[in-house]
């Protein structure tokens, strides 16, 4: 009996020593090789561009001898047209637009009777300088503002072309391909002058819109 069982385990350790060489001599098994990631270069911001925009304004317009001057609100829409140079993250800007405008209010004085402020156009023309997170650019804006203002009363009016001052801030996002896109908010004032037989009416707006620009 004892020399079966040690016939037994002798064959176990044969076959165990043989399986284990027959798994020395298998190839290793190699690791397959992975693909380095794309390099995406940072969005460069420099160049030209064309583009539009529209929002919306509300401010105030001050009639002397008319109380303290009454609400103004309105819409616009336009162009725009502007080069950027991007200089590491610093991108130093110069922009212009024109827009449509229906901004307009109006109030009834004891003097005067009904009195109307009206704008039809605003346009601007500004420098830009902002701070490029890549594809996000935060700026601050400001220049010159070119508008008309109406005045109106039910004896006589006026339209006179003013130039003025704007500043503001947005920003801008870069989509895909040319594109981008931005909301900007501008504070305008053309200032006071005057309009009707030595009745000076002054105009200012807070303009906020959005804008979307193809670039070249």
């Amino acid at each position: 009996m004892k020399r079966v069982i040690l016939a037994g385990v002798s064959a176990l350790a044969v076959v165990t020593m043989m399986g284990a060489a027959n798994a020395a001599d298998l190839p290793i098994r190699q690791q397959m090789p992975t693909k380095a990631p794309l390099y995406s270069a940072p969005y460069n911001w420099t160049g030209f561009y064309l583009g539009i925009n529209g929002g919306g304004a509300f401010g105030r317009s001050n009639w002397n001898g008319v109380g303290s001057g009454f609400d103004t609100s309105g819409g616009l829409v336009g162009g725009t047209i502007g080069y950027n140079w991007q200089f590491n993250q610093t991108v130093i800007g110069l922009e212009g637009d024109a827009d449509w405008s229906s901004i307009r209010g109006s109030t009834s004085s004891s003097t005067l009777g009904s009195v109307e402020t009206r704008n039809d156009y605003l346009a601007t023309v500004r420098g830009r300088v902002g701070y490029a997170f890549d594809r996000i650019l935060p700026y601050v804006t400001g220049g010159l503002a070119i508008g008309n203002v109406k005045a109106d009363t039910p004896f006589t009016s006026s339209d006179n072309t003013r130039a003025g001052w704007t500043v503001g801030g947005g920003l801008e996002f870069a989509l895909a391909g040319p594109w981008t896109a931005k909301v900007e908010y501008l504070y305008a004032d053309l200032g006071k002058d005057s309009t009707l037989a030595g009745t000076n009416v002054d105009f200012h707006t807070n303009v906020v819109r959005a804008g979307l620009n193809y670039r070249f």
